[in-house]
């Protein structure tokens, strides 16, 4: 029973009692170091800049604040915290983990915003846990031999088609992700994703591809190409 008793203090609001400057106070020191649990896992096996991760660190105890400013209406601070921090991806588009780092974070405002600071550190614990253990093995990676390729092309070429003969005789399969123009529309700039038949032919079939296209840039990597560089 004790136990029991115990589990029951940890799981109760600690506004059970009513909003005072002490139990704020707490709050915010325990939404802040959640903040920082949130980046150091958004920062696993990840690329990052300082100014996003000091934004994760610090959502969790700007949403907290709004949820008190609002009496604790979970309806209404989701409404306001959620737009304020989805501003970010109106200019630059982000990936799907910067996404979900945020939507993370602002989970841990609101838990804390409610006062329930057990259940923000257990959810914090089973998320981040799961976070890790799924970056750390390969879920979710698609084929040994996929690639993403990206080859700039004059304005003049028919990109459709340009490059099947060459795909043929190194892909298992191909497709074609996006086309955009650069350099003030004189220049292509196609994105694929290709599965090569052999990992170890990727030199000569860039070499063929820098034939047919003109010598101009081309790219190949494992990684898919990020909007942040594209901007």
């Amino acid at each position: 029973m004790q136990a029991l008793d115990n589990f029951t203090f940890l799981s109760e609001s600690v506004f059970s009692a009513g909003i005072s400057a002490v139990a704020v106070l707490v709050c915010t020191a325990v939404s802040l170091c959640f903040g920082f649990g949130v980046a150091a896992v958004h920062m696993f096996r990840n690329r990052y800049n300082k100014n996003f991760v000091v934004t994760l660190a610090l959502l969790p105890a700007i949403v907290q604040i709004v949820i008190m400013l609002v009496n604790r209406n979970i309806g209404a601070g989701i409404a306001v915290a959620g737009a304020f921090s989805l501003v970010r991806f109106r200019s630059i588009p982000g990936n799907a983990r910067d996404i979900g780092s945020v939507f993370f974070s602002m989970s841990m405002g609101f838990i804390t915003g409610m006062g329930y600071l057990f259940y923000g550190l257990l959810f914090l614990v089973i998320i981040g846990a799961a976070s890790v253990i799924l970056l750390s093995c390969r879920f979710g990676e698609g084929k040994g031999g996929q690639r993403y390729l990206k080859i700039t092309i004059p304005e003049n070429l028919d990109y459709d088609g340009l490059f099947d003969d060459i795909f043929t005789g190194y892909a298992a399969g191909v497709e074609l992700e996006k086309v955009r123009t650069t350099d003030m529309g004189s220049l292509y700039e196609l994105t694929y994703r290709v599965t090569l038949k052999k990992a170890s032919d990727s030199k000569k079939f860039i070499d063929e591809l820098r034939c047919r296209n003109g010598n101009l840039p081309i790219s190949l990597g494992r990684e898919q190409p990020s909007a942040f560089d594209e901007l």
